[in-house]
């Protein structure tokens, strides 16, 4: 079986992180995103993947220089200008020369989803197209998509009022397509799937269902979700292991490789320490991912919070609930909390304090 990732995206909302890796790429607990995607596509059978590429499509091809992840072979198919969702998509199964039922996904979305059942649903139902929903407590923020008992959707109704949605349904992205949605889409023009072609194949009755599951579901595209994201593998949400090889070393803290810690450090659960990190004497790691070679020295603080690899976290300096670049530096005494994402090899100077900012690629100013 055929996907296509929607992958082309900017990642606006994770500047600056997303200046220079794609935000697919970006680690989830140590692994890239798009690498448990793909592992979560693989398991469900899927062994053809075509990545719709937009933004930065080298570092792609960078991570995946064979062409393959495993046993799944990838295809790139890079788009010279945006397309949108829907055509991104047939020109994504135009490059993969999909012509038989496929999925697509987009590529900020982790889940926990039974992929193998949507297609069976889908089948059994004779669909052109399924998408899946799941439930939100406030429906006012999102589309939702009302259904009959059979699953087939009758209408989208834009962020509705508070109160007056007549469910809290809404698309989270994953569809099973068959090939004559992709006549339904113009060429080489910019159409959005969910807002364009899903309401317009309301037309023919029978044509368009939703498989409603509750399960886990995230769309990692703001440093709130993101370091959320985090927190869930480790504690088990999406019921995978925080990374393949990684040891337990205390209840909640996992060791991935050869990493140094501290006699007198403080590490707290839920926390990965990557492959040679070293955290110093008197330190406190608390509910945090620690990439490969960091560094946290003496005295310094590390709370709910990503540190990509090769970064350093000065004694004195603290991190708490925010996410600090790869080879990025917290200077002694600094400090950057409340969702401060610090992007790669940035300096953040001695005493400078940051809360809920966005610290650009170049030496910060306190």
């Amino acid at each position: 079986m055929k996907a296509i990732v929607l992958v082309g995206g900017e990642g606006t909302r994770l500047r600056p992180l997303t200046y220079t890796t794609p935000k697919p790429l970006l680690p989830i607990a140590n692994v890239a995103f798009l690498e448990r995607q793909l592992s979560w596509l693989a398991r469900h059978g899927v062994d053809e993947v075509v990545l719709s590429l937009g933004y930065l499509p080298d570092a792609f091809v960078d991570h995946f220089p064979s062409g393959r992840f495993g046993d799944v072979k990838l295809t790139y198919a890079v788009e010279d200008e945006p397309l949108g969702t829907a055509g991104g998509i047939r020109f994504a199964a135009e490059q993969g020369g999909i012509d038989d039922r496929f999925v697509v996904c987009n590529g900020d979305v982790l889940t926990a989803l039974d992929l193998t059942e949507m297609v069976r649903f889908h089948d059994e139902r004779g669909a052109e197209a399924t998408i899946h929903l799941c439930p939100v407590d406030d429906p006012s923020a999102f589309g939702v998509v009302p259904t009959l008992a059979t699953g087939e959707v009758v209408a989208f109704v834009e962020k509705p009022s508070a109160g007056h949605a007549p469910t809290n349904w809404i698309n989270a992205g994953t569809y099973v397509l068959e090939p004559a949605v992709l006549e339904r889409i113009p060429p080489r023009l910019t159409v959005s799937i969910e807002r364009d072609t899903f309401p317009r194949m309301l037309d023919r009755p029978g044509a368009l269902f939703a498989l409603q599951r509750d399960v886990y579901w995230i769309d990692i595209g703001t440093p709130e979700m993101y370091v959320e994201a985090q927190r869930d593998v480790l504690t088990g949400c999406i019921g995978l292991p925080p990374v393949d090889g990684a040891t337990e070393l205390a209840p909640g803290v996992w060791q991935q490789g050869g990493v140094s810690v501290a006699a007198t450090a403080r590490v707290e659960p839920p926390t990965l320490l990557g492959t040679g990190s070293d955290v110093g004497a008197g330190a406190l790691v608390s509910g945090s991912v620690l990439g490969r070679d960091c560094v946290v020295e003496p005295g310094a603080r590390v709370v709910r919070s990503i540190v990509l690899e090769r970064a350093r976290v000065a004694s004195g300096a603290e991190a708490l609930d925010a996410v600090v670049g790869s080879e990025a530096v917290l200077e002694a005494d600094a400090s950057v909390r409340d969702l401060t994402v610090v992007g790669a090899a940035t300096v953040v100077p001695s005493g400078s304090r940051f809360s809920g900012a966005r610290v650009p690629l170049q030496v910060a100013q306190p």
